[in-house]
């Protein structure tokens, strides 16, 4: 899919968010014009893509809120989670790293595993693309950008830098998820304090629509989602900002808990 035409304005931001990434440094102000439609937005995005160097391991759904959600005509962004930022929770408490001077975030997440490649088309639904997920996991996505205000300007700047994800640590699988799905619940603690309480039915429509909305969206910008890719389908008890030293527990209650502490990058990254 080429965007060769779009150079001009695309490239320089999409090198710049890659550059900053890699570096472990934060960035400030927005390194251009701020994009106007989503449209833009993905371009810039698929620009990073192909100049990041690892493969797509999934994809992070995000929220649109009102009035945005009116203006820019869709209740969703998405964004890649690559390969090299899914861990595995364990028994220690998962590290991240966190942009001095920029954002991070973590997020308890429902995040689904696909069985089989998704037919290339634009009118899933949250019906027609359950029998394409073979397992559910429990999770947190870290969102993390370079640029601190990442979410302060609209839902276009935040899809622009890899719609603000830095990585994904992976629960417990999920049993019986079919019948349970609608009624899993998660609260989020950093540093001993619940700061957030929600669950599967805190998802618009519920994690399946995410995954609609997503292979939808993908198939508009000429991409598609494969067989073990995992979708991280938004936060269940919101956006909680984190900074290096601090830890957070997200406890799924039967499904398990997940600990992660974040850490000061440091410097480049491969």
């Amino acid at each position: 899919m080429s965007h060769a035409h779009d150079n001009s304005s695309g490239s320089p931001i999409a090198r710049a968010f890659v550059e900053a990434r890699r570096a472990s440094r934060a960035l400030s102000p927005y390194p251009g014009a701020q994009p106007e439609s989503l449209d833009a937005a993905y371009q810039i995005q698929d620009e990073a893509i192909a100049a990041w160097p690892d493969r797509i391991a999934g994809w992070k759904l995000g929220r649109i809120n009102p009035p945005h959600d009116a203006r820019f005509g869709a209740g969703r962004l998405a964004g890649p989670i690559f390969s090299h930022a899914v861990w595995t929770a364990g028994a220690e408490p998962t590290r991240f790293d966190v942009i001095d001077g920029g954002f991070a975030a973590v997020e308890a997440e429902y995040v689904l595993e696909l069985g089989e490649p998704a037919p290339d088309r634009d009118d899933w639904t949250a019906a027609t693309v359950a029998p394409l997920v073979a397992r559910v996991f429990t999770g947190v996505e870290i969102a993390g950008s370079p640029f601190a205000g990442i979410n302060d300007h609209g839902p276009a700047v935040t899809a622009s830098d890899f719609g603000n994800n830095a990585g994904l640590i992976l629960g417990a699988e999920v049993a019986d998820w079919r019948t349970r799905l609608a009624d899993l619940t998660c609260t989020m603690t950093i540093d001993g304090a619940v700061i957030g309480k929600g669950g599967a039915a805190s998802i618009p429509d519920g994690p399946l629509d995410s995954l609609a909305f997503l292979l939808n969206l993908l198939h508009r910008r000429g991409r598609r989602l494969e067989a073990g890719q995992l979708i991280s389908t938004g936060a269940a008890t919101g956006v909680h900002a984190i900074r290096a030293g601090q830890s957070a527990i997200a406890d799924f209650g039967p499904d398990g808990r997940i600990e992660c502490r974040a850490v000061p990058a440091q410097g480049e990254t491969p």
